[in-house]
Formats: structure tokens, C-alpha cells, sequence
């Protein structure tokens, strides 16, 4: 039997951060997805194909093993997604106790729709400051953001 899971998020850029938990839980995991999926409270920066794009490419980058799928989602419920490919486990990498509270409803309710089950991962402390959001915002002011995502985020935000 298989063990998948799925990192789901907005990956609106993909830091370090993210590229730590999802490194760790493809060790953990015979089959990892990592899901980018829309999320229309957000107003995004990059349209989720560059994102899945510029996911895959990091992934090549960082060696990160060859265990994981990059795809996206914008239909229907997160566990319908998992369901569908066998996962049973969510991975949210959590950088707070916000993040926790922000998430720990949501994994309650992934558990009672579908049994599926919630792991939260702390990123590298080296990493848990950087948001996706602090990204964009230090990218549009111009600012260096190589230090907090992988080179084909940087090269591409910094070429935009």
C-alpha cells in the first residue's frame, strides 16, 4: 500500500520554506502531490501555470526527489482532490501559532468530510519569517528576494 499525501497552498511565489517542508515530506511519503490550487480570497501575482512552471523547476534545482508530482486545482474541495489520487494525509507547512489557527478548522472539517488527515510541518527556522506575500512585496519595491526562494523564482520576479 502507498503512502501519498498533498502539500496544498497558493505557492504565489514558492519560497525556501515551502521547498523545506515539501523536501522533508517526500521523505516521509511514497507519493507526494504538491497542489497548487486557486485561492480567490487572493489576488495572485503569477497565474498558477507559471506557478506549477516555476514549482517544477525548483524542484529540479534542489535535486529534491523524484517522488513528487506538481499539479494544479481550482474545482471543488481539497479532499475531493486527495481522495481521487489515494492521499490520505494533507501536509501544511505551518510558520505560527496563526497559521495553526488559521488552519486548524480546516483540517477538522478535511477529517470529518473525507477522513482525510492533517500534518502540520515547521519549516527550517532559517525560513520561517519568509511568507509568500513578504516576497511579493520586497519584489515589487525592487528589493533582492534570492534569499528566500529558489534561484528560478528569483531570476524570473527579478526579469519581470
Amino acid at each position: 500500500m502507498s503512502r501519498i499525501a498533498v502539500v496544498p497552498g497558493s505557492f504565489d511565489p514558492i519560497t525556501l520554506g515551502h521547498l523545506d517542508v515539501i523536501e522533508r515530506a517526500a521523505g516521509i511519503f511514497d507519493e507526494l502531490h504538491v497542489l497548487v490550487v486557486h485561492n480567490p480570497s487572493k489576488s495572485a501575482l503569477l497565474p498558477v501555470a507559471k506557478r506549477v512552471e516555476l514549482i517544477e523547476r525548483s524542484i529540479v534545482e534542489g535535486r529534491l526527489p523524484e517522488n513528487i508530482v506538481v499539479t494544479s486545482w481550482s474545482v471543488g474541495l481539497l479532499v475531493d482532490y486527495a481522495t481521487d489520487v489515494g492521499a490520505t494525509v494533507l501536509v501544511k507547512g505551518v510558520r505560527s501559532q496563526v497559521d495553526v489557527a488559521y488552519e486548524t478548522p480546516m483540517a477538522i472539517v478535511n477529517r470529518n468530510l473525507a477522513g482525510v488527515e492533517t500534518i502540520f510541518m515547521l519549516p527550517d527556522p532559517a525560513h520561517a519569517h519568509v511568507s509568500s506575500s513578504l516576497v511579493r512585496q520586497v519584489a515589487a519595491l525592487g528589493g533582492d528576494v534570492s534569499p528566500y526562494v529558489p534561484h528560478a523564482v528569483a531570476h524570473f520576479l527579478q526579469s519581470a
